[in-house]
Order: C-alpha cells, then structure tokens, then sequence
C-alpha cells in the first residue's frame, strides 16, 4: 500500500476511533444527564405490562426489569422515578424529571413525547360492580351510571369517547377505584382486561364484560428532542423482542401465560 494511502487509512481508523466514545458520551448526556438512568414507572397492586408494583426491596414489574437491563447497557445506575398514573408521566414529560418511560401510546401523548416500538397491545373493558345486571356496553351506556377511570390516561379518554350516556370520572390510583367498586360507589372501572380479571379475583361479584371497546398499546417513550435516546431505546426494545430478554421480563412479573402482542 503506498505511503499516501496508508496515512490516509490511518487517519480515517483514527477518526472513527475518535468519534466512537463522542457518540457514545452525546448519548449518555442525552439519555442520562444526572449520571442514572431515571425510568419513570406508574405503580399498582395489580402489575402487569405497564403497571409496576411496590415489593419490600424495592419494585418489580415489566418496566422495572426493562429498565435495569437498560440502564446495564448504558453503563449506567438506574433510578426509578415514581407515579400513580400514567397521566402523571406524562404531565412531567416536559420537566426533565425522567430519562425514559414505558406506558400506553395515543395522539395525544405523542404530542407531548416520542415513543419506539410497541411492545403491548391490550383490550380495553369494564368491570361492573358486585350484584349489577349489567352484561354489555348497551346495559351499561345509561343515564346515572357512574364509570371510573384511571385519570388523564388513555383508558379514560377511550371510555369517554365510547359512552355517551354514562358519567365516566378519573380518579388518580388504581387502589382509590378499587376501593369504590368493592363499596358499590361506582357501577363500572374502565382499563385493559387482564388488569380487570385480576381485579375480579379479588373481589366476588364482580363481572369482566365479554366486549371490547378499544386497543391500549404500550410502547417504550422518551422526552421530545431525544432524537439519539429515541434511536437507543428504539434498538434496545427490537432486541428485547428478539433475545428473549421482554419474555423473560414477562415471566419473572407472573405473566407467563400472556402472550406479547406486538404491532
């Protein structure tokens, strides 16, 4: 190889050498500024794909795990940033409060964040209170009923769009409406089926109503701007499909029999 091309060729290897770690360091200010990686999760006794729960070490659940190995592939600590709801996430979307979250997508939120891969899509329903009739949408859209959703979610804004005659009204925890429907204060709770078979477990009388009234996806999501977060967490949630490492998450969160639903 002559000299000319030699040094030219070790001038590009150079260059790339260079350049590797700047990509690497413009990454992890981007998507971890403090120094961790903040995962923004929504807590709940029920658990789930979205939902994380609170355990005596700590938290468990789908986005727990999916945050951990993230942070671990960054090199970096995690951290993880508490909600009641996934409205509240997004409420603090634009704060600066967290580095990356996992919860339901629709046209709203994506205003407000931008999301990679979906990784769940769910059915949305209602459960009706112990002693009700009620066994369809047509029962339950009637004057004077009273149907709960968790607030500023987009469970909630489905069941409002889909009643037209029942009263839908937001609540901030899960534990709140949970409450209510064991104590009859509200005839029906509006969220994604499997949340609600576990829930009629825990409460006798209670019925899941057999129809659908939306599709709830759930995707991993970064601030706006993140253009180099959004492309990490993006690969990151492909390669967790792939790998086995979602399944895995899955499983280690009591969904061994759910089934991941991608779009």
């Amino acid at each position: 190889m002559p000299a000319s091309l030699r040094s030219a060729f070790a001038g590009l290897v150079l260059a790339a050498t260079v350049a590797m770690p700047a990509l690497a360091d413009g990454l992890k200010d981007e998507i971890a500024p403090t120094g961790k990686l903040r995962v923004a999760i929504a807590i709940s006794p029920a658990g789930g794909a979205f939902w994380s729960t609170k355990t005596e070490a700590g938290y468990a659940g789908v986005p727990v795990d999916l945050g951990k190995e993230m942070a671990a592939q960054l090199g970096v600590p995690v951290e993880y940033v508490v909600h009641q709801n996934s409205g509240q996430i997004t409420d603090a979307a634009g704060k600066g409060t967290w580095d990356v979250t996992f919860l339901p997508k629709d046209p709203e939120r994506e205003t407000r964040m931008m999301f990679g891969p979906i990784y769940e899509v769910a059915d949305a329903t209602y459960i009706v209170k112990s002693g009700s009739t009620v066994t369809s949408f047509a029962a339950l859209d009637q004057p004077g009923v009273k149907v709960a959703a968790v607030n500023n979610t987009t469970t909630m804004r489905g069941a409002v769009a889909h009643l037209k005659n029942a009263k839908v009204t937001g609540y901030q925890t899960y534990d709140e409406i949970f409450g209510l429907l064991k104590n009859g204060g509200v005839d029906a709770f509006a969220l994604s089926r499997d949340q609600l078979n576990k829930m009629a477990e825990k409460i006798p009388g209670t019925r899941v109503l057999d129809e659908t009234f939306k599709k709830t996806v759930t995707a991993v999501a970064v601030p706006l701007g993140h253009q180099q977060a959004l492309a990490f967490v993006s690969k990151f949630m492909s390669d967790a499909t792939s790998n086995g490492a979602l399944r895995k998450a899955y499983d280690n969160n009591g969904l061994k029999d759910t089934p991941i639903r991608t779009e």
